[in-house]
């Protein structure tokens, strides 16, 4: 498989913007696709941004990376054999795009046309059974002889299992930290062969990022988001597997679990998914046979790269900000609510709530839905 497929890119000169400005504090997928929506490209989003985060509220300034620093990562990414995939670019995880606030920029280490191939996640515990991490193996090499890549987050165990059971037919591993900070450290060989042999490894995260446990979820989003669907092989209750099933349910991905002993604590989140409504796996056609429907229905990769919209309300004044604000507390709230109740033009609410965003007042969450961030008025 070849790594360079057709369709529009970044340039030099853009890539390097984009880096620039989803690197800097308070600015994430949703604020990143806001600025280019609203001011055209990242470069003139970047000189407007102090600006944008005064009339938000900001205490202060956050930040904005260097050129000089952003080639820096540019560089250490080549280096390390890898690129930074842009969301319009043709090897931009394709169903990746289509969840809420998809990452703008991907790291990404080795052959982009396993993004091509309709995948499925396989996640589980990292203090897997021997059973278990069998079962994990054997589903992740008959689905990929079936033509499906599969995703994993590289952790050990259900994890592990995954992505070598499915090394020769493309595999998908997503890291918590930076595209050279594999955790655990024994994954690293891992990673390098997943690259070698036609898969891939992505990151969200800046090189140099030493995963912490927050940034763990953050993982298991991309991990259900890149996949039409998301198998369970075993798992506790509270247990970070449970967090990517319900990300995908979500998104709208199709859940499917594994049964386990109910004596087996390691089988307890996944018969609690059975009870509530997962698909039950005990062979990889179970898996196939339910998701056959929907691998035609990648949507084509035309997401604009820098796409400028026609904004024709005047920009928002302070009562305006301040209707906008009265609207908002800690309990979230859909935006199509706050823009019928303000009666204020839509593009007007949503630049109030990036200035918000930018500030570090705003919390975004699923479903296009807004609150304030706790202690904020």
């Amino acid at each position: 498989m070849s790594n360079r497929l057709v369709g529009p890119r970044l340039s030099d000169r853009q890539r390097l913007s984009w880096l620039r400005l989803i690197r800097t504090q308070n600015v994430g997928p949703a604020s990143f696709r806001d600025l280019i929506n609203r001011f055209g490209s990242a470069e003139a989003a970047l000189e407007i941004l102090p600006e944008l985060m005064i009339s938000g509220g900001a205490n202060r300034i956050a930040r904005i990376p260097s050129v000089a620093e952003a080639e820096a990562e540019l560089e250490a990414a080549r280096r390390a054999g890898a690129r930074f995939v842009g969301i319009g670019e043709p090897d931009y995880p394709p169903q990746l795009k289509n969840m809420d606030h998809p990452p703008p920029l991907l790291a990404v280490k080795g052959e982009g046309a396993v993004f091509r191939l309709p995948a499925l996640a396989i996640v589980g515990a990292r203090n897997a059974s021997l059973a278990g991490i069998k079962m994990a193996r054997t589903l992740a090499t008959e689905l990929g002889r079936e033509g499906y890549s599969i995703v994993s987050g590289l952790a050990r165990g259900i994890d592990t299992a995954a992505h070598q059971g499915s090394i020769s037919t493309g595999t998908i591993g997503v890291l918590a930290g930076g595209l050279d900070m594999p955790y655990p450290p024994e994954n690293v060989g891992l990673c390098d062969e997943i690259a070698e042999r036609g898969g891939a490894i992505v990151s969200e995260m800046p090189f140099g990022w030493q995963p912490r446990a927050q940034d763990f979820p953050r993982r298991n989003r991309l991990v259900a988001g890149i996949a039409l669907g998301l198998v369970v092989v075993e798992a506790a209750n509270r247990s970070g597997s449970l967090i990517s099933a319900r990300l995908a349910a979500e998104m709208g991905r199709l859940v499917f679990a594994v049964p386990g002993s109910p004596l087996d604590p390691r089988a307890a989140g996944t018969n609690g998914l059975l009870k509530d409504g997962a698909t039950l796996v005990t062979e990889a056609a179970d898996i196939s046979g339910a998701i056959a429907p929907l691998t035609g229905l990648h949507a084509p990769n035309n997401t604009p790269l820098e796409d400028p919209i026609d904004f024709s309300a005047p920009p928002p004044g302070e009562d305006d900000r301040a209707r906008v604000i009265e609207t908002l507390g800690p309990t979230p709230v859909p935006v199509d609510e706050i823009i019928r109740h303000t009666g204020l033009h839509p593009a007007q609410v949503f630049m109030v709530l990036l200035e918000l965003d930018l500030a570090g007042r705003l919390e975004r969450h699923a479903g296009g839905n807004v609150s304030l961030l706790f202690g904020e008025s």
